[in-house]
């Protein structure tokens, strides 16, 4: 199971190269920095809450992890 801390750091990390990403699309798409802009801070906000919450979630699903053993010595 991942800590809150290390989730938080690859949400971090992942928003700030998506974000990027899509001030990029807007920007070549309207040629407008101050819209890109607003954008890519709307973007963080709402993805990283987003990616948060489902990781998170997805630290009580168990696909796709090993079972624990039955017993240990």
């Amino acid at each position: 199971m991942e800590t809150a801390s290390r989730s938080i750091a690859k949400a971090v990390s992942y928003r700030v190269l998506g974000s990027t990403v899509t001030g990029l699309i807007v920007f070549i798409l309207t040629r407008k920095i101050s819209l890109s802009a607003g954008a890519s801070a709307l973007d963080v906000v709402f993805k990283l809450v987003a990616y948060f919450v489902h990781e998170r979630i997805w630290n009580y699903i168990g696909y796709g992890r090993p079972k624990p053993p039955d017993y240990e010595i």
